[in-house]
C-alpha cells in the first residue's frame, strides 16, 4: 500500500482556481465518500483551506490512484480537466510523506511557521475519521504528521518572531516596555490594521484602549469591542499624555502630530517613555519626533524591515525543521515496510504449519506402534524441514520490506495461495494520542475505514 497526494496550493494555482475546487466544511461527507469509493483508493481524507486543497489517500496502484483523484477533482467541481490539470501536483511514497510532514509543520505555508495549518489538517482528519474513510495507515500517518509538527515547533524557533506588521508593532512595544501589563494604547484611526493591532495588544496584556476617529461612531464601535473608551477626534491631543503606545493610521494628507506637540506631552508625562507606531501613508507623525528623548517612533517601512528580518530568521529555522522531517520520514517509511511484510510472514508460517500438521496427523494414523518419543521425533523432523524451506523466503521478505516489499509480498501470497492480499489484512486502528491532538478537533472513534 502506498500513500499518495493530489492537490493544488498558492504555489501552483491563483485564488480564482483555488476557490473553484474548495470543499465546504458543511458538506464534507459527500466528497469523502466519493473519493473513498474510487476503485484504486483504500483510505482518504480531504484538506481544504484558503491556500490549498489536497487529498491524502492510500492506494495499491499509486499511478492509477493518482489518475483517479485528478479526475475526481475536476468532475466533482464540474471543471474541465484541461483547465484544472496544469495546476495540480501529485506525490507518492516517500515524497508524499515528506509533503504532508512539511505542510503540517507549516514549511509549505505562505508564511512559514504560521500555526493555523496544523489545526486545519486536524479538522480535516476529524471529518475523515467521523465518516470512516481513514483506517490503519492514514491514522498512523496523520498522528505521525502531528507529532512531527510538534517537534518542529518545540525544537526550532520557526514560529517565533513577528511576521505581520501589526504583530511586529506589539513585539517592538514589548522590547521597549518589557511588559505591556497596565499600559494604555491610543488608536488614532479605526481601520482594519488598527483593529488587528488592538487585538494583538490586548492579547499581550495592555490594560486600556483609547480610540479616536474622524467618524466618531466608528471609534465607538471599535472601543466597545475592546471595552475601551472612544474620544472625539478633535479632542485626542488633550488625551495623548494618557497613552504609553500610540498607533496611527488615519489617511490624513499631512502630519497630525509634530515634534513640538510630542515634546509638550512628554513634559506632562514627566518623560515617561512613549512608543509611536505610524502605519499611515502618507505618514501621520513628523519624522523629527523620533529625536525627542524617551520617544520611539516606527513607521511602516521600519516595521516591514523588522518583518523581513524575522522572516529570514524563520527561514534559518526551517533548515533545522527539514532535518527533523528527514529523520521522521525514514522512521515512518520503515514502519510502512513492516506493515506489508509482517502479516505475510505470519500467514506464510501458518499456511505451512497447517500443511505440516495435517500430513503428520495423517501419517501417524497409518503407522502402528509409534510411541511418544518417536512421535516427538517426527514432529521435530517435519518442523525443521519446514523452517529450512521457509527461511530463504522469509529472509528475502525482510530484506526487501523497505524497498520492493509490495512486489515480493504479492508474489509470495500468489505462489503459496495465502488468503486475501496484503492490503486486505485486518488490523486494529491506531488509537488517538491526546498529546498529539493539541486543538479541540473531532477525533476518530477507533475508525476502521480502510477497505
Amino acid at each position: 500500500m502506498n500513500i499518495i497526494v493530489v492537490g493544488l496550493s498558492h504555489h501552483s494555482a491563483p485564488v480564482e482556481i483555488r476557490e473553484k475546487v474548495a470543499f465546504s466544511p458543511n458538506d464534507m461527507q459527500r466528497p469523502l465518500r466519493q473519493v473513498f469509493d474510487l476503485p484504486d483508493i483504500g483510505e482518504a481524507m480531504i484538506v481544504s483551506t484558503c491556500n490549498r486543497v489536497e487529498i491524502y489517500a492510500t492506494s495499491r496502484d499509486p499511478d492509477a490512484g493518482i489518475a483517479g483523484l485528478r479526475r475526481f477533482m475536476a468532475d466533482f467541481h464540474q471543471l474541465s480537466q484541461d483547465d484544472l490539470q496544469p495546476h495540480l501536483y501529485d506525490y507518492q511514497g516517500e515524497e508524499a510523506i515528506r509533503h504532508v510532514f512539511r505542510v503540517s509543520a507549516s514549511l509549505d505555508s505562505m508564511v512559514i511557521g504560521e500555526p493555523q495549518i496544523l489545526g486545519q489538517i486536524k479538522t480535516a482528519y476529524g471529518y475523515a475519521a467521523e465518516f470512516k474513510t481513514v483506517g490503519l495507515i492514514l491514522n498512523r500517518f496523520l498522528h505521525k504528521a502531528f507529532s512531527v509538527a510538534k517537534r518542529v515547533r518545540t525544537e526550532t524557533n520557526i514560529a517565533g518572531n513577528a511576521v505581520s506588521v501589526s504583530f511586529a508593532a506589539v513585539e517592538l512595544a514589548r522590547k521597549i516596555f518589557g511588559s505591556l501589563d497596565n499600559k494604555t494604547v491610543l488608536l488614532i484611526g479605526a481601520g482594519e490594521m488598527c483593529e488587528l493591532a488592538a487585538k494583538h495588544f490586548i492579547n499581550n496584556g495592555v490594560g486600556r484602549v483609547l480610540v479616536t476617529n474622524r467618524t466618531f461612531s466608528r471609534a465607538e464601535r471599535l472601543a466597545a469591542e475592546f471595552a475601551g473608551r472612544a474620544i472625539p477626534f478633535e479632542e485626542f491631543p488633550e488625551h495623548l499624555h494618557l497613552a504609553d503606545i500610540v498607533l496611527t493610521s488615519t489617511g490624513a494628507p499631512t502630519c497630525i502630530l509634530d515634534r513640538s506637540r510630542v515634546e509638550k506631552v512628554l513634559k506632562i508625562r514627566k518623560n515617561k517613555p512613549m512608543f509611536f507606531i505610524d502605519i499611515a501613508v502618507p505618514r501621520d507623525i513628523e519624522p523629527q519626533v523620533n529625536g525627542v528623548p524617551n520617544v520611539y517612533l516606527y513607521d511602516v517601512d521600519d516595521l516591514q524591515g523588522v518583518v523581513q528580518a524575522n522572516l529570514k530568521e524563520r527561514h534559518k529555522e526551517a533548515k533545522k525543521a527539514e532535518e527533523i522531517i528527514d529523520l521522521e520520514i525514514g522512521q515512518f517509511h520503515a514502519w510502512m515496510g513492516t506493515l506489508q511484510v509482517k502479516p505475510t510472514i505470519v500467514s506464510l508460517r501458518r499456511r505451512f504449519e497447517e500443511i505440516r500438521r495435517g500430513e503428520v496427523e495423517k501419517t501417524l494414523r497409518n503407522l502402528k506402534h509409534v510411541d511418544k518419543k518417536q512421535e516427538q521425533a517426527i514432529e521435530a523432523l517435519t518442523s525443521a524441514i519446514i523452517n529450512k524451506i521457509l527461511h530463504p523466503a522469509i529472509s528475502a521478505l525482510k530484506e526487501k520490506q523497505n524497498g520492493e516489499g509490495d512486489n515480493f509480498v504479492d508474489a509470495v501470497r500468489t505462489l503459496f495461495a495465502l488468503e486475501g492480499t496484503s492490503g486486505e489484512t485486518q488490523f486494529k486502528p491506531l488509537a488517538v494520542d491526546d498529546d498529539d491532538l493539541e486543538t479541540d478537533q473531532p477525533t476518530p472513534d477507533q475508525s476502521q475505514g480502510a477497505k
